[in-house]
């Protein structure tokens, strides 16, 4: 069984059709990048996976439960993690604080054992405090766990933000422009970071960018978008050499 099947998928904004007909299925611990120019359709389909948008037809099935148009606490809960195209941290809080701030959506222990702290509380925070420390150093964070997240440089940012959606402990992990306004060095640095969550993980990744240079390679199947609509998919190489995707955005340097 795939671990994403998305079937016919589509909706519109003021009778205009932002994304028609989208399918796509995505397997366990595979790579996946979703291109096209901008305003194609590719955040409108992370919306809606992620409940943001509901969608107005189709199916989306994760790991053999639907969750099409369930909200987005729901969908986080099942296994849908995500980043943004604009980072959103919380710039007050600690660097281990942000992180831990995703581990809590599996907290195991009620309200009033938080309130009064008994000794439950303290064990799970000591948890908690391990595993998001353990999280860290695999983005070569944890010496910055004391920073408050505005004191970190842009493209270290970048990698807490996906730090914080890996605490969730997601089945699918959504990565909506990891690459943007990161220098080359930082870059490649970043996909050797995903794959490494990835291969350490096993979870699934789907990511848009528009890095040429970090989805071909990076990416084992990639799909691209046109106005909405699916003109392309396959592998790097495949996709590279497509003449529809030549035209419509790699403006023929490709």
């Amino acid at each position: 069984m795939a671990l994403l099947e998305i079937s016919g998928l589509g909706i519109s904004f003021g009778g205009l059709n932002a994304v028609s007909d989208f399918n796509l299925v995505i397997d366990q611990g595979h790579l996946y990048g979703l291109i096209g120019p901008n305003g194609a359709g590719k955040t409108t389909i992370f919306n809606m996976l992620t409940g943001v948008y509901k969608p107005i037809y189709g199916k989306i099935i994760l790991d053999g439960e639907e969750i099409t148009g369930k909200n987005p606490e729901f969908i986080n809960k099942a296994g849908i993690a995500r980043t943004f195209q604009n980072i959103r941290l919380f710039d007050n809080m600690t660097v281990l604080d942000n992180v831990k701030a995703g581990l809590h959506n599996r907290i195991r222990y009620g309200m009033l054992t938080g309130v009064l702290r008994i000794p439950p509380y303290s064990v799970r925070e000591k948890e908690m405090n391990e595993e998001a420390l353990s999280i860290l150093k695999i983005f070569d964070l944890e010496e910055k766990k004391d920073l408050k997240a505005s004191q970190l440089p842009y493209g270290q940012q970048r990698k807490l933000e996906i730090a914080r959606a890996l605490a969730t402990n997601p089945k699918l992990l959504l990565l909506d422009e990891p690459a943007a306004g990161m220098n080359p060095n930082e870059t490649e640095e970043l996909m050797k970071t995903v794959r490494n969550v990835r291969d350490k993980f096993g979870i699934a990744i789907l990511l848009i960018e528009h890095d040429m240079k970090f989805v071909m390679g990076i990416c084992e199947k990639i799909t691209v978008l046109d106005y909405g609509k699916i003109i392309a998919e396959g592998d790097p190489a495949s996709v590279r050499h497509n003449p529809k995707v030549i035209t419509a955005y790699l403006g023929g340097n490709e």
